[in-house]
């Protein structure tokens, strides 16, 4: 499974992302979507990320991907990626 959060300020961009993410998964809560876990969804998902909504994020924008598996890896997106802190994520 992969989790995708996000909170982006502006409401046209954050209804299009959603709209987006809608293709892929469900809604599990308002900023958060549940997608399958899928190496060619995840890629294309990514793709689409740094190719058509990263360069309209700003800094008060982040976008999280958590793939869950026995790596539980995380991708981050916008502000997110300058955190540095780790984040504990128990599956």
């Amino acid at each position: 499974m992969i989790l995708l959060s996000y909170d982006i300020s502006d409401n046209k961009k954050r209804a299009r992302f959603a709209r987006y993410l809608e293709k892929f998964g469900h809604r599990i809560q308002y900023s958060v979507f549940e997608i399958e876990n899928s190496s060619k969804i995840l890629d294309n998902i990514i793709t689409d990320i740094n190719n058509k909504f990263a360069k309209t994020f700003d800094q008060r924008d982040s976008v999280y991907i958590f793939k869950l598996n026995p790596m539980c890896e995380t991708y981050k997106f916008g502000y997110a990626a300058n955190e540095d802190e780790d984040i504990i994520v128990i599956c």
